[in-house]
């Protein structure tokens, strides 16, 4: 099948058997490798996408299903000169170690600051409860998505 979309602000198309994961198309076919692919299940939230500003499990969507979407990816959070603010935050709080969670972690952030640029502590740690980590204990990647809300007030 054919799919047409836009990737991080540019036009994208694939041919893709119709059972292609959107996370197999934009890894394998588009050669954008910053989305990772963690559980296959949806669960632990590293292949978190966000389609129509909506962060998504690219992992349980089909990439037919993003035929004409605008599809934005870890690699579209920043340009190639310098790191977005959320990006920069997360530096500053040490909010990654392995960093296998963290494109998943900062495009979940995104979707939630850029609806709710005022998210509280207690909001943004429910938003991010889908997301799953295994070295930071949370409490670094909490203080980094706080301290980047100002950046997603307008």
């Amino acid at each position: 099948m054919n799919v047409r979309f836009q990737l991080n602000g540019k036009a994208v198309q694939a041919e893709v058997p119709a059972r292609t994961t959107l996370a197999d198309c934009i890894r394998h076919e588009l050669l954008q490798t910053g989305t990772h692919v963690g559980c296959e299940h949806g669960v632990c939230g590293a292949c978190t996408v966000i389609v129509n500003g909506a962060a998504v499990r690219s992992c349980l969507m089909l990439a037919v299903q993003a035929d004409g979407a605008a599809v934005v990816t870890v690699e579209g959070l920043s340009n190639e000169q310098a790191l977005s603010p959320l990006q920069a935050a997360f530096r500053k709080h040490h909010a990654l170690q392995c960093g296998f969670c963290t494109p998943g972690m900062l495009t979940t952030a995104h979707a939630l600051l850029s609806e709710e640029p005022d998210a509280d502590k207690a909001r943004i740690r429910k938003v991010l409860s889908g997301n799953l980590c295994r070295c930071t204990g949370y409490i670094p990647i909490v203080e980094a998505v706080y301290e980047a809300r100002l950046a997603y007030r307008k």
